[in-house]
């Protein structure tokens, strides 16, 4: 862009010459030429070296071992699920009642699925069965 509006000043300025010149004088002067030379923007020094590109790997996606908890308390279940990565659990009354688990620390597991030992990603969901100790 600047190298336009200078072109334009020159051109300008050799027409506005021209014409305040000598009237009975036919030939124009010559007109002024201005080169630019722009700047680089980036510099590069002789020593500097560009970083290399990343190396793109294929990493298996992650899986947990889900562990066994059937026979323990339902809150100590959830707190051995979540210490091994496994935060995406739901819970069912195993009588089939419907009840909800709303004191964890009255209840034992007695199934969960996936089984104790399976390997999952770790936003599966694991489900734990359980029913009111004494039952």
């Amino acid at each position: 862009m600047p190298r336009i509006i200078l072109t334009a000043v020159v051109v300008a300025a050799t027409v506005a010459l021209t014409a305040c010149g000598p009237a009975t004088s036919t030939a124009a002067a010559p007109a002024k030429t201005v080169t630019v030379t722009p700047t680089p923007s980036d510099t590069v020094t002789p020593g500097s070296k560009a970083a290399p590109a990343p190396v793109k790997t294929r990493t298996e996606p992650v899986r947990i071992r889900v562990p066994n908890v059937v026979g323990h308390n339902h809150q100590q279940a959830q707190n051995e699920m979540q210490a091994h990565g496994l935060y995406m659990l739901a819970e069912k009354d195993a009588t089939g009642q419907g009840r909800l688990l709303l004191w964890d620390r009255n209840w034992v597991v007695v199934r969960q699925t996936p089984r104790a030992g399976t390997l999952v990603k770790p936003t599966a969901t694991i489900t734990l069965y359980s029913k009111k100790i004494g039952e």
